[in-house]
């Protein structure tokens, strides 16, 4: 037993209109990062220090009711499963209903019944949910897995203005709705001129949706650059051996993985966290961690001692 440090110092950022990519292992913290945003952490896990800004708020400095207002308003996270985030004794009308009157986006005075079903229906249609009105009078555990995302999908851009946060929204679905799903979330948020954060272990995905990725160690950010300079140029070991990891189409051998695990959060190792599983790990990377600094003009950065050294 003990306490789990788990996020290490992470420093990223997304413009206004932008598509950031952020890719790492399972259990790297991505996923904690995100929750950490929007302030849904278990009760047991502390923020003991930084900020996380999000245009004029500082979000851990919050008080309640303006933290939901924001969270309702301007920012809304898709989840990984489908099935959890809806909750399984009420109708998608009713879900969907009580996200449209919370999000500030109609006049409560005016929302009759009748409206808020109109509202909800085009939600649905904007998915590209095919019966819109079977779907609104179903229970979630009567669609599909691939329907239920695209009601998260709708519920999520009912409200979000500004900053849509997408953990692997495609991991319980199909190839081929895998497919439908992201090119429909990739044309929405362009159509919206949203701001994105997608997580997600597929990286043919992320290479053809977002615009710089970030790539995360064992809660830290440690490598980031604009999409096409991870995929062509990756410096630091670690992407280099994500990318490695990926099946060849080709079926020429097999892709070659990355020795050892993510460390032990509650002993998490000194230095730079990836040196126990690096070939390239020397003295000074046991012993102090290097800083996402910038590796060439291009703004691709990098932290690592083999390029920070210099």
């Amino acid at each position: 037993m003990g306490k789990l440090k788990v996020l290490n110092g992470v420093d990223f950022s997304v413009n206004e209109g932008e598509k950031v990519g952020i890719i790492g292992e399972s259990g790297c913290g991505k996923t904690t990062t995100m929750k950490s945003i929007l302030r849904i952490l278990a009760t047991n896990a502390v923020v003991e220090g930084g900020e996380i800004r999000f245009r004029d708020h500082e979000m851990l400095a919050l008080d309640k009711k303006k933290l939901n207002e924001v969270r309702r308003k301007n920012l809304t996270m898709i989840f990984q499963d489908p099935t959890a985030a809806l909750n399984p004794v009420f109708k998608v009308a009713s879900i969907l209903g009580d996200v449209i009157k919370s999000s500030g986006n109609i006049d409560n005075e005016k929302a009759t019944k009748q409206l808020i079903r109109e509202k909800s229906l085009d939600a649905l249609k904007e998915v590209s949910l095919q019966d819109p009105e079977r779907v609104l009078d179903s229970y979630p555990f009567q669609l599909s897995g691939g329907m239920r995302q695209r009601v998260c999908i709708a519920m999520s851009l009912a409200t979000a203005k500004d900053l849509l946060i997408a953990d692997e929204p495609t991991t319980n679905l199909d190839v081929t709705i895998q497919d439908q799903v992201l090119r429909l979330m990739k044309d929405l948020v362009t159509k919206k001129n949203l701001s994105i954060i997608l997580i997600s272990h597929a990286l043919g995905t992320i290479r053809n949706t977002v615009d710089t990725v970030y790539v995360m160690y064992a809660g830290s950010m440690i490598e980031a650059a604009e999409t096409g300079k991870v995929f062509s140029n990756p410096l630091h070991p670690y992407t280099q051996g994500l990318l490695k990891s990926v099946p060849k189409l080709t079926g020429a051998g097999f892709s070659e993985g990355i020795q050892g695990r993510i460390p032990d959060y509650i002993d998490p190792p000194t230095g730079c966290r990836f040196h126990p599983r690096c070939e390239y790990a020397f003295e000074l990377c046991k012993k102090e961690k290097p800083r996402l600094l910038k590796a060439d003009a291009d703004n691709h950065r990098v932290a690592c001692w083999l390029h920070n050294k210099r």
